[in-house]
């Protein structure tokens, strides 16, 4: 049985990359294992919807140095992805647009956030955009994408979690799997760069 196709609609979807930074590569502070392997695909999904003239928006994590998630605050996590600092930058390699929506997230010393709606208005600047479609990839699985998708579904988008496009910490065995599962079941559909389609923007 063949893949549906999925057109980009330039005027209602949107594609939201989360948190492709240093500190998540390899030789970051936090490395998701071989998470810079999807910048290539990413670079990719981001030419499709920049050429069909769609929203791209770019999350990342934006820690102040004393953030509740850090080990030496009681979090679980090394320092990382402290604002300003160079493993808070976007992977180099990644081709972000020029007109890219960036989003920071975690910025409250005293509140954790995985998901890019947390806190951030993201909800309401779709919205206000009118998107109706948000296709989700980036880094880790089993974090901060997995808490997106489930935003993004709780806020009624129609979501779509790009499989080839993210990469998971597997903390434990096993993890981004059962996160990938829970995302379908709560209504996420997942498709690669071969399901899309796009028509280039009107001049």
């Amino acid at each position: 049985m063949s893949r549906l196709k999925y057109k980009i609609n330039g005027r209602e979807d949107a594609l939201i990359i989360v948190d492709v930074q240093v500190d998540f590569c390899p030789g970051g502070a936090l490395p998701v294992p071989e998470g810079d392997k999807i910048v290539p695909v990413l670079n990719e999904y981001i030419r499709k919807f920049d050429s069909a003239g769609a929203l791209i928006i770019a999350t990342r994590d934006w820690h102040p140095p004393n953030h509740i998630s850090f080990r030496d605050y009681g979090g679980l996590w090394p320092q990382h992805c402290v604002q300003g600092t160079k493993g808070a930058e976007f992977h180099p390699d990644l081709r972000l647009p020029n007109k890219v929506l960036i989003v920071s997230k975690a910025t409250d010393p005293k509140r954790e956030a995985y998901s890019g709606f947390e806190g951030t208005g993201l909800d309401e600047m779709l919205r206000r955009f009118g998107v109706r479609r948000v296709f989700v990839g980036g880094l880790a699985t089993e974090y901060c994408v997995k808490n997106t998708v489930l935003d993004a579904l709780k806020y009624g988008f129609e979501t779509f979690l790009l499989e080839d496009a993210v990469k998971g910490i597997d903390v434990n065995l096993g993890d981004t799997e059962r996160a990938i599962r829970e995302m379908l079941e709560k209504g996420a559909k997942k498709l690669s760069l071969t399901d899309i389609e796009y028509l280039m923007a009107e001049c």
